[in-house]
């Protein structure tokens, strides 16, 4: 080994929900902070994703924040900013377990080199034994290309980019996509402004308890496209929105009468199949996230379906490298659940 490598058992990719979990199974398995594993994020502060998230989200409107390992989230106030409430959660967190995340670190490439794995980053280049990749997906908003994008002289923004509804007062805002984050900023904005909610399918809302079994069941098809190399897709494409009361007031208001898609953006606003036109000044781009995985291109991992096909979290591909909040376990309890899995899988390669 070249003595400007940094040479450890296990690197951590990300301090996350994911991250953070894989961190206190790591040294509960016995790994040493520093010399055994280290974890690396590329943003400013503690908080992952949430850091992000815009200011007028309430913990009572998200969709759950499972515990990490071993230390409750507890009681919080409900009309508290959840991008306020769950990186103070993460900071208590990382103090917790003792010893320092490194951030931010960015990182740009991971690389093989004989029998070990090459991280190259703002800290240097580490040498692991294993990987474990925790990068979840906010850095990477997804934006799909509609004919007349570059013509529309409104502002276009994604769901990344919103701070708020304010700066919409007295607009009218089109919102494009199905899912739950685009229904509660459909919600927000419609407040304030004129809205036309477009998506690309018909939305279903359930109405029923979506219990144990369902969600099983729904992680269970997220996990079978994985197995098979393809994209994950999302769970909330499987399980459908749940008719919250939130949600089902908006409903009453009116707020959630679909529109299929446009053809096309016009420099006004959006023009619609049969020709006709809505009148919009800005398009909220509601359309979901892409795993952030671009540092993983040297591996090549892509399978012919367009995914990287994993099996537990050890990637086929690359056996020594792990990716946890990926698929199915994309979520604040999957991505816990998927980290002692993935750290059970570390140790036993030792």
């Amino acid at each position: 080994m070249s003595p400007a490598l940094t040479t450890v058992d296990v690197v951590v990719i990300g301090a996350g929900q994911a991250g953070l979990s894989s961190a206190h199974f790591l040294e509960r398995g016995g790994l040493a902070p520093d010399r055994g594993f280290v974890v690396l994020d590329a943003g400013d502060a503690p908080g992952g994703a949430w850091s992000h998230r815009w200011r007028t989200l309430r913990m009572a409107d998200v969709n759950g924040v499972h515990d990490l390992p071993g230390f409750p989230l507890g009681d919080v106030d409900p009309q508290a900013p959840a991008s306020e409430v769950v990186p103070a959660y993460f900071a208590a967190y990382e103090e917790r377990l003792g010893f320092p995340v490194r951030r931010p670190v960015a990182v740009s490439a991971v690389r093989r080199a004989g029998g070990r794995l090459l991280v190259d980053s703002d800290a240097g280049t580490f040498a692991a034994r294993a990987v474990v990749n925790a990068t979840g997906t906010w850095t990477r908003p997804f934006w799909p290309r509609y004919p007349g994008q570059d013509e529309f002289r409104g502002r276009q923004l994604h769901t990344a980019d919103y701070d708020g509804p304010e700066e919409f007062r007295d607009q009218h805002v089109v919102v494009v996509g199905g899912g739950i984050s685009a229904v509660q900023l459909l919600g927000e904005v419609s407040e304030v402004a004129a809205t036309t909610w477009v998506t690309r399918r018909e939305p279903e809302f359930r109405e029923d308890d979506f219990g144990e079994e369902q969600r099983r069941a729904a992680v269970a098809l997220v996990e079978q496209r994985v197995a098979a190399g393809l994209p994950p897709g999302s769970v909330v494409s499987v399980t459908g929105l749940p008719l919250t009361p939130a949600i089902a007031a908006l409903r009453d208001r009116g707020v959630l009468k679909r529109h299929p898609m446009f053809a096309r953006l016009v420099p006004d606003g959006v023009q619609w199949a049969d020709g006709s036109t809505q009148p919009a000044d800005a398009v909220l781009w509601s359309t979901g996230f892409r795993p952030a995985l671009d540092h993983l291109r040297p591996l090549k991992l892509r399978e012919p379906g367009g995914g990287i096909r994993v099996e537990g979290s050890l990637v086929v591909r690359e056996p020594r490298l792990h990716l946890v909040g990926y698929g199915p376990s994309a979520s604040t309890i999957g991505a816990s659940r998927a980290a002692r899995q993935a750290v059970r899988e570390v140790l036993a390669g030792r």
